[in-house]
């Protein structure tokens, strides 16, 4: 498609931005939409990140991925904030309303959708959430209201705790419990759906999981690690040792961008182009 005066800007804001692949995503979308946009990265460092905002409202921007570290950062700065973004406490996706921008938070959407292509029943399900930091925060908010229990564990219990409280008073109800990482061995007998959300089998912890112990691993039916690359983490190879199934980030990297590009463009993405936009970023990695 020809860049030319209609083409509307969109593009994504963090730092580091060199190696991200949001590119792939919504140059593709837009080729297979037929939408005359062009997406961008822009490295934007923390001191300047308000004007970069400015900017962006000034040059009528069409839509802005936000990443690290700015996903909280940039919450003050918006003229409006999503709900389910509200409660994460992070935004990943701006689109401009009347005088700037509001913030969304695309990426538990984007999980959740990948889990429904994958065939995964989410409703009623008992979780074990592995780690602490704010993605497993973000988590626990999107399945709260969805599953029946999920289990917090984390080296350091009083993360834990502090994200099961929050959890439990937006839900009204005690569906998240904190646990020691090392008492996984006390969870309740049963098979359950785990999310690995920590950055251990990230390189350089290629070669690493969070539990080695493969009795861990008999009790998880269906795990998703959020990692990404690489594509088959050690996490993973337990899990499909132990039985189970396995599946990576990078379908929550595709659908977390689809999300995006239909709040900018209001349109709807379906299964057979998400799909072919898959085997592009596969070919990327």
């Amino acid at each position: 498609m020809q860049i030319n005066g209609r083409t509307k800007t969109c593009g994504l804001i963090g730092n580091p931005v060199e190696h991200t692949l949001s590119p792939v995503i919504h140059n593709n979308l837009a080729e297979l939409t037929g939408i005359n946009m062009v997406y961008v990265p822009f490295k934007v460092e923390n001191e300047v990140l308000s004007e970069a905002i400015k900017g962006a409202q000034a040059l009528e921007i069409g839509g802005l991925n936000v990443t690290v570290p700015h996903k909280e950062r940039v919450m003050p700065y918006l003229k409006e904030i999503d709900a389910l973004a509200g409660k994460i406490g992070a935004v990943n996706t701006l689109v401009p309303c009347e005088g700037g921008y509001k913030g969304y938070n695309t990426d538990m959407p984007g999980l959740y959708r990948a889990m429904l292509s994958d065939g995964i029943r989410v409703d009623g399900e008992n979780v074990i959430l592995l780690g602490a930091g704010g993605v497993a925060r973000a988590v626990a908010v999107m399945l709260a209201e969805k599953v029946e229990k999920i289990y917090i564990l984390n080296r350091t219990v009083e993360k834990a705790e502090a994200i099961a409280q929050e959890v439990n008073g937006y839900a009204d109800r005690e569906v998240a419990v904190a646990m020691a990482l090392s008492e996984y061995d006390k969870l309740p007998a049963g098979k359950y759906l785990a999310v690995q959300a920590t950055n251990i089998g990230m390189y350089p912890k290629t070669e690493e999981a969070v539990v080695e112990d493969k009795a861990f691993y008999e009790k998880i039916h269906t795990a998703y690690d959020l990692i990404y690359n690489p594509a088959d983490t050690r996490f993973m190879q337990l899990v499909k040792e132990a039985g189970g199934s396995a599946f990576n980030g990078l379908k929550m990297l595709l659908y977390q961008g689809i999300i995006a590009y239909e709040l900018w463009n209001n349109i709807s993405i379906s299964e057979v182009q998400a799909e072919e936009i898959y085997t592009r970023l596969k070919e990327k990695l």
